[in-house]
């Protein structure tokens, strides 16, 4: 069978054998250690902004301290993108929270302005002022952030983002990551670059970030013996995969322009291919890491072949291919949350497809995918 193409594999340097090799050798086989410090002090050097960073084994653990942090309890409301991951809502109901669900708007396919305000105001009308707004900036594109912010400060409530996915991705010149009251990113073992299951939190604020760590870590007092006055978490990243992480970061420009190379492939290749269109950015404002290439295919302008009907003739032939993200509002768990949309997250879902978008791909794979969706639309 002709080797699979996977969707967004990791992708090693090679470097990070001597981080974990030394962490090894110093026995630091921990969540602490030398690694993890300077894997913290490489991801603020990259994003600059005086920012400040604590890393955790899971993005998501980095979504729930976040919520924590900005005050979210039981029966609060938290408004949240309703295209993404469900790691990105499901920290709010861990904390017994409802989730308020907003659509996309058409250009970056990340969370509405125009419905965000609708959200509010509504919220406001039922007496209960939302305790966070968390926006994700959606496969590497920035969201409408200054419009997102402009609303937030008015109505003076804080804002998460949700940088998961976008990494290298800048808005207006500066990283995404650095937006936010409080962000964080993901390195699981599918993003831009890993830790192999990880994340790391965000913030300007140097309180945020030194409460994060010391929830973290069990939340332990300073005392000589165990003592816990707060409820903590076991959320800190170990040192072995920090290494990882520290080989990652050297070659984390390379990894944004393979990605953004991958992209003008496909849109050169499928450039006049009638029927598909590509997540774009808006303006030269937008700097996404187009961490997946993702597609709309319009059935009506393909003689009828969906998206569904090229995900399957790529699995056929062994390449993998994803919808986009099912609607938050869509899932049975958030069938009962309050969700603000005009079918935006809906259309795109079921016309959206994520292609094959690894840093490790070669021109002989890219073309092979281009190769099956031209074939179909043509058979069609």
């Amino acid at each position: 069978m002709t080797p699979r193409i996977w969707l967004s594999p990791p992708h090693t340097s090679g470097k990070e054998l001597d981080f974990i090799q030394d962490a090894f050798a110093k026995n630091w086989i921990a969540p602490i250690g030398e690694n993890v410090t300077g894997f913290e002090q490489d991801i603020c050097s990259f994003l600059g902004k005086n920012i400040y960073a604590t890393s955790t084994n899971t993005g998501t653990a980095a979504l729930h301290l976040a919520l924590i942090i900005l005050g979210v309890k039981r029966d609060d409301y938290v408004i949240c993108q309703d295209l993404t991951f469900v790691a990105t809502v499901n920290p709010a109901v861990y904390l017994g929270a409802t989730p308020v669900l907003v659509d996309s708007e058409r250009e970056t396919w990340n969370i509405s302005p125009e419905l965000l305000e609708t959200a509010i105001k509504d919220c406001l009308k039922k007496g209960k002022k939302p305790k966070a707004i968390v926006w994700v900036n959606l496969y590497g594109m920035p969201a409408k952030i200054d419009e997102i912010r402009q609303i937030a400060q008015s109505y003076e409530i804080p804002l998460l983002e949700d940088a998961a996915e976008s990494l290298g991705s800048k808005y207006k010149g500066d990283y995404c990551g650095t937006f936010g009251d409080i962000a964080m990113i993901s390195f699981n073992g599918n993003k831009i670059i890993t830790t192999s299951n990880g994340g790391v939190l965000l913030s300007k604020n140097k309180e945020f970030t030194d409460k994060a760590r010391f929830l973290a870590s069990q939340a332990r007092d300073d005392a000589p013996y165990y003592q816990h006055s707060t409820v903590g978490y076991n959320y800190a990243l170990s040192n072995i995969s920090a290494g990882i992480g520290r080989g990652q970061m050297m070659v984390l420009p390379q990894r944004v322009e393979q990605r953004r190379k991958n992209n003008q492939y496909y849109r050169e290749h499928l450039a006049d291919v009638e029927g598909i269109s590509f997540q774009t950015e808006p303006s030269a404002d937008f700097y996404s890491n187009y961490w997946l290439t993702s597609i709309i295919v319009d059935a009506e302008k393909t003689n009828g072949i969906t998206r569904e009907d090229l995900r399957l003739a790529l699995n056929e032939v062994n390449i993998e291919s994803r919808p986009l993200w099912k609607p938050m509002h869509l899932q049975p768990i958030f069938n009962d949350c309050p969700y603000y949309g005009d079918g935006t997250s809906d259309a795109l879902f079921e016309n959206g497809l994520c292609l094959p978008s690894g840093s490790m791909l070669t021109e002989k794979e890219l073309s092979r995918v281009v190769e099956i969706i031209r074939q179909k639309l043509k058979n069609n």
